[in-house]
């Protein structure tokens, strides 16, 4: 995959400093990652080619890897490649955190500890992301990163669904503790998908490519678009928030303990039982 030049993939662009892993001058050669959205469909998928894309990291909410391994693998072609992946949920709903695993060969549930999580992460030699750090009630903080700063390989530094101190604050992060950075437009909105991306500068043509990339921490960027609409399609993405963070919601729709990826559901044989928070 080569990194391409078109219009849409390059009006606007304006690169995140500071990330810790930033390299000089546009590779010749590379792949341009969304390496975190939680919608895939058509308009997905036009989307990411019109914003010059090479690849995304599918991971939706409460769904089990092997219902999103097929819609990725769906939406997958030598133009674009989509690449499954899981947001856990760590923790209780109150007070989670969330990890990102790519590359997880089995299913790992929610509301489960955070260690949990990573050992099952290192089990199946995933790569551990850090999406949205310090943000709101759902993230890992500048604690926890740096206790289990061995067991992570990147940390965001720009969310597209985050505030800009929050950015910064994230960018901190990564000076302090020396890890690796990814940016993600983190779309929940379809119009969302390439606001934000990670231009590594190696050709990546499979999941295993992505994901040796992130665990030894291969040069890369984090690019976002300055335009008017990146600013309103990025308040879009904030409103948004609203209904994401119900507990109405959650309580309705997870916690009764027979949803897809509850630790209790039987399709976990109870692997999780010991780590479970629900």
């Amino acid at each position: 995959m080569s990194v391409t030049g078109t219009e849409g993939g390059n009006a606007g662009r304006r690169e995140d400093t500071a990330t810790g892993t930033a390299s000089r001058g546009a590779p010749e050669n590379g792949t341009l990652v969304d390496p975190h959205v939680k919608v895939l469909n058509e308009r997905v998928v036009d989307r990411a080619r019109a914003r010059g894309l090479d690849a995304l990291v599918y991971a939706p909410h409460f769904t089990r890897l092997p219902d999103i391994r097929a819609r990725a693998a769906r939406f997958s072609d030598d133009d674009l490649l989509v690449v499954p992946a899981r947001e856990v949920f760590t923790g209780t709903w109150r007070n989670r955190q969330h990890v990102l695993g790519v590359g997880l060969s089995e299913p790992v549930p929610d509301f489960i500890s955070l260690p949990g999580a990573l050992a099952a992460f290192e089990r199946q030699n995933a790569a551990v992301l850090v999406p949205h750090p310090e943000f709101l009630n759902v993230s890992l903080d500048r604690e926890a990163i740096t206790r289990h700063a061995d067991a992570i390989d990147a940390v965001e530094t720009h969310n597209f669904k985050t505030l800009p101190r929050g950015n910064r604050r994230a960018r901190g992060l990564v000076r302090e503790t020396g890890l690796p950075a990814f940016g993600s437009s983190y779309a929940h909105l379809a119009g969302s998908v390439g606001e934000v991306w990670t231009a590594f500068e190696r050709e990546l043509d499979s999941e295993s490519d992505l994901v040796a990339a992130l665990r030894t921490g291969a040069p890369r960027r984090v690019l976002r678009r300055d335009t008017l609409g990146h600013t309103l399609r990025g308040a879009a993405e904030f409103a948004h928030l609203g209904y994401e963070n119900s507990w109405g919601k959650v309580d309705r729709l997870f916690l009764s303990g027979t949803e897809p990826t509850h630790p209790s559901h039987v399709a976990y044989e109870g692997r999780f039982d010991d780590v479970r928070e629900y």
